[in-house]
């Protein structure tokens, strides 16, 4: 019988953090526009929020241990935690050759025999003789092979939990404890988890995370690991009985890569969540920066889960982070060929670049840049090239140095192309990306953004009812449009280059669309855009004539060779456009 995975359920995304009135967003008439950095972490701290629930599904599961082989030792590994929930799960790899199974419809009569025999099996379990005792476990964990629900419900109403957990501190005979292990590491890997938690296993299972005997520490790991796996309150049930300590003294033992993966993906389900402030974290995060450099690709992508994890769950997590050397060997694997690995490296270093400009400087010294570039150029799955964006995004919310950073790796090129061509979610991290990079720019860099034909999609995303994009998208354009009245160096006879370029392609039409957007600090935006740089269009637009099907005619027309591109003011004087 194939292995089977169990999900946990995402939680509902954290709604966004209200943004500023519009009257304190709004900059001063000629006064280049800065970030406010406080928003902008805010919002990537919900973004991150939200983007940490969608990846539950992919880095929490629960894992039963099937019949591979007579091998007592648990040989199948977690599968990694990158994996498509769509996606088979990994054929059992037992460490001896397993003999030739049974039919299956061989097995599956045997098993409706044993349950029909459950009454003399409870009995045996109860019984004073080991040896009965025993074989009953067997019998349990046989039963439990089959993966039926219905199976397990009559198992679980047999009330033979309790016995099952006593029996995990019985050292004589140790197959005992191991049967005993095995049998509720299956029932932990069922929605039945929180049963196993309080039947007072996990004490007992945290002791044999220090057993002399291998195959029983690997055991007590997979089962802790399902446990940690369930909800909050089983996690936490299994940190209180101080998993975490002997857990990682497994580490440091000449592991076989089952057992590795094993202990590995465990850690990283004791990471999920905000950890105890008794947990110290730098002991995790140097086995963690070993583990990623692993070779083995179940055991780098739950390292790099688990480094998640603790940047997003514990205080000043980034920061130790970073103290423990993780962003060079995170950034080489970037160019990691499997998506499975990729998919938990860029969303840990999407979140280190959540925090501040020293922080996310890190990162950007150790390259990158150039490697994002190649990510949102090439055809990599969207996931990826949303966080990239969203990568880009932090760091185009940082410095002026940092920005450049992001322009001279071309990176900006790129993400103008995804905002031109990409599908509306995408359109909505680059657009947070330039808009970012617009707020905070200099004259040369908004010059440079505009250049590369940033006005026109911008424009044109504001055609879409998602109010955070839409918004964003009018403060990129408000700050842009404020750079463009600098250009114009006092000369109120002269229009604003930006203001006309907008006014050319059909910008001002999408602006005027917005007077009836079902939002206030959308409309309250638009109004101010409107009367500032468009207010003698708007108010001729309103006197003109109407025709015969109720439009307003126009009074002069573009020529259809009109420049794609607005102007822009002149260079300053090292040549930088």
């Amino acid at each position: 019988q194939s292995p089977t995975r169990a999900y946990l359920a995402a939680s509902a995304a954290m709604p966004r953090v209200p943004r500023r009135p519009s009257d304190e967003a709004r900059r001063g008439a000629y006064k280049p526009p800065g970030v406010d950095a406080a928003r902008s972490r805010r919002r990537r701290e919900d973004r991150l929020l939200a983007l940490r629930r969608r990846n539950r599904d992919a880095g929490l599961f629960k894992r039963r241990r099937e019949e591979p082989s007579l091998t007592p030792a648990p040989v199948v590994p977690p599968p990694d935690a990158a994996a498509d929930a769509t996606a088979p799960p990994p054929s059992s790899e037992p460490s001896s050759p397993p003999s030739s199974p049974p039919p299956a419809d061989a097995l599956r009569a045997a098993a409706d025999a044993e349950l029909e025999g459950l009454s003399e099996m409870v009995d045996k379990v109860w019984s004073d003789d080991t040896a009965t005792q025993l074989e009953a476990t067997v019998q349990f964990r046989k039963l439990l092979s089959d993966g039926k629900n219905s199976t397990m419900i009559k198992i679980i109403r047999a009330d033979v939990l309790p016995r099952f957990a006593e029996f995990l501190s019985r050292q004589r005979p140790p197959q005992l404890q191991m049967e005993a292990a095995w049998v509720l590491t299956n029932i932990a890997a069922s929605d039945y988890t929180l049963l196993v938690a309080e039947c007072g296993a996990v004490p007992r299972l945290v002791e044999l995370l220090e057993s002399p005997d291998a195959n029983i520490r690997h055991q007590a790991t997979w089962a802790l690991g399902n446990i940690a796996a369930d909800m909050p309150s089983c996690r936490e049930t299994v940190l209180d009985h101080g998993a975490v300590t002997p857990l990682l003294a497994q580490f440091k033992e000449d592991m076989k890569v089952s057992v590795l993966r094993t202990a590995t993906w465990a850690l990283s389900n004791l990471c999920f969540g905000k950890l105890p402030a008794e947990i110290q974290v730098k002991p995790i995060l140097e086995i963690i920066s070993l583990l990623i450099h692993s070779a083995d690709e179940k055991i780098l992508a739950d390292a790099c889960w688990a480094l998640y994890y603790i940047c997003d769950g514990v205080e000043g997590g980034i920061q130790d982070a970073l103290d423990a050397g993780v962003c060079p060997q995170l950034v080489k694997l970037l160019m990691h060929a499997s998506a499975n690995i990729l998919l938990p490296v860029i969303t840990s270093l999407a979140r280190i670049s959540a925090g501040d400009d020293t922080q996310v400087q890190v990162i950007v010294e150790q390259g990158i840049l150039p490697c994002l570039a190649q990510l949102l150029a090439r055809n990599y799955p969207k996931i990826i090239k949303k966080q990239a964006c969203l990568i880009v995004s932090n760091i185009t919310a940082g410095s002026k140095d940092q920005i450049q950073a992001v322009i001279d790796a071309d990176v900006m090129n790129h993400v103008i192309v995804l905002l031109k061509t990409s599908e509306t979610d995408l359109k909505k991290e680059a657009a947070w990306a330039i808009s970012n990079a617009a707020s905070g720019g200099s004259s040369d860099q908004i010059q440079y953004l505009v250049s590369r034909g940033c006005l026109e999609p911008l424009c044109n995303v504001l055609k879409y009812q998602d109010v955070d994009l839409v918004y964003t998208c009018l403060e990129g354009l408000q700050n842009i449009l404020v750079e463009g009245e600098i250009g114009k160096q006092g000369n109120e006879s002269v229009m604003n280059p930006y203001a006309q370029f907008i006014l050319e392609n059909g910008g001002l039409d999408n602006l005027e669309e917005l007077q009836d957007f079902d939002n206030d600090a959308v409309y309250k935006l638009a109004m101010t855009l409107l009367e500032r740089y468009w207010d003698e269009e708007v108010s001729d637009d309103a006197n003109l004539p109407a025709s015969k099907d109720g439009s307003a005619e126009n009074v002069e027309t573009v020529p259809e060779d009109a420049a794609a591109q607005p102007p822009v003011p002149a260079p300053s004087a090292d040549g930088t456009e």
